[in-house]
């Protein structure tokens, strides 16, 4: 079955703008120091690879497979160290862009219900 979400968040400028507003908040939040440690000085190309990668996954264009290939998420994080608190930093980022967003409630509590189970895959301690 198709994915809807892509189309109901918004479509392009709605997946930029809770990337944008994630990164933003990863960047300048203390309670998710943690996981801003694990990324780079400069966010834009790890905002870039999350907005190619959630196009697709949320039911949009495949950009991030068109470029890179199969995502392999949990091969491309095995070398960060990803346990609850990390899980709970990235979970704490995105909830509080869902929360900025501007889409329906119930596909907030969607996506931060999908979002958290992608999260959990990728814990590797």
């Amino acid at each position: 079955m198709e994915n809807p979400h892509y189309e109901m968040m918004g479509g392009e400028a709605a997946v930029r703008s809770l990337v944008d507003r994630f990164y933003d908040i990863m960047d300048t939040d203390p309670d998710a120091s943690g996981i801003r440690k694990l990324h780079p000085d400069d966010l834009s190309g790890s905002r870039e690879k999350l907005f190619m990668f959630l196009s697709g996954w949320l039911g949009g264009p495949q950009l991030y497979v068109e470029k890179y290939g199969h995502p392999r998420l949990r091969q491309r994080h095995m070398p960060f160290p990803i346990g609850e608190s990390e899980r709970d930093q990235w979970m704490h980022c995105m909830k509080k862009a869902l929360l900025d967003s501007a889409m329906d409630e119930r596909l907030k509590e969607q996506l931060a219900s999908s979002f958290f189970k992608t999260a959990d895959f990728l814990r590797n301690r």
